[in-house]
């Protein structure tokens, strides 16, 4: 059996694989363009053929194609577009629904310098889709992030929960002993909140839970502060940078705020019949033990003061702890 000569095998070959196909010459003037890249550019190869390249797809000039297509044609340079940062620089549709929302095939592009006899320069460029895969990357970040969302966060009130806030409070206990600086905690508690879930039922106990949460973060204004659900009704913020001044400040509009929500309880055992906060503070200071469960025991500490003296009130621990 005879053997097809090799320029039909090798027009067949060109025609028939799954990537785009592009040959220019020296001038630029496009000498092959495959059915691939009839396909999915909308442009037929007798209209491509005998084209300047940067004439018949005019976006390509002064961009990373026809600076990598000199670098071949000039010094002989190979070069490979990464589709991180070229993410579809030819005009390439995956079908005419997508062309129809403008939505670009992403691609990796790949010029070759093609060196053919002793003078005639050629550039090779090659498109593969990589759609497919960006999109699994893309929904691999998604539900990595959501994952990780998952992992730090409440899933009552969306804030950091216990785990991301003892990583942060290690963190910044670590970064204020290794820069000499302050950071202070406050642990905040709601009142009678057993009483109020069972009057109330477990369903009006998360909404309240949800309110006074969202109402906290509400008042961290600095991407370095983090308020988290502690533990059940308890809750902390962590105020790097903050001294006691400070942080009694905060306290006070954090536990105004929470007055300010007027959430109605009629079983508080006192004289105020709405949800009310007790907080909590303490300081780590330069000089002290860089120990987070010091200053989370000082803090709570200050806590149980601040329930002991009545609740509805801000108790700071003392400066040596």
């Amino acid at each position: 059996m005879s053997s097809p000569s090799r320029l039909p095998l090798l027009e067949s070959v060109l025609e028939a694989v799954s990537l785009g196909v592009i040959v220019i010459d020296d001038a630029r003037r496009v000498v092959l363009w495959n059915k691939w890249m009839s396909r999915h550019s909308g442009c037929d190869a007798h209209k491509a053929l005998g084209a300047d390249l940067f004439e018949l797809l005019p976006e390509l000039r002064g961009g990373r194609v026809e600076m990598a297509v000199t670098q071949a044609l000039t010094n002989h340079f190979s070069s490979l577009l990464s589709p991180t940062l070229n993410r579809a620089p030819f005009p390439l549709y995956s079908d005419p629904a997508a062309l129809g929302r403008g939505e670009r095939m992403q691609q990796a592009v790949a010029i070759t310098p093609l060196a053919v006899g002793d003078d005639a320069r050629y550039c090779l460029i090659q498109l593969n889709d990589v759609s497919m895969a960006a999109s699994r990357e893309k929904l691999l970040r998604e539900q990595t992030e959501k994952l990780r969302m998952q992992t730090f966060s409440d899933g009552l009130t969306g804030v950091a929960n216990r785990r991301a806030f003892d990583v942060a409070i290690d963190r910044e206990v670590r970064r204020a002993k290794r820069n000499g600086t302050v950071v202070s905690l406050l642990m905040i508690d709601i009142d009678y909140f057993k009483p109020y879930n069972d009057h109330y039922g477990h369903q009006q106990g998360d909404q309240c839970l949800i309110q006074v949460s969202s109402a906290l973060q509400a008042l961290l204004q600095r991407s370095v502060d983090m308020l988290a659900r502690y533990g059940g009704e308890e809750f902390a913020v962590i105020l790097p940078d903050n001294d006691k001044h400070q942080a009694l400040h905060m306290a006070q509009a954090l536990h105004a705020r929470v007055l300010d929500l007027a959430i109605p309880h009629e079983h508080t055992g006192g004289p105020v019949k709405q949800i009310t906060v007790s907080i909590g503070v303490a300081t780590l200071l330069p000089g002290q033990p860089a120990d987070p469960a010091a200053l989370i025991g000082a803090a709570d500490q200050a806590l149980y003061a601040a329930k002991r003296q009545g609740r509805n009130r801000i108790v700071a621990a003392p400066a040596e702890y």
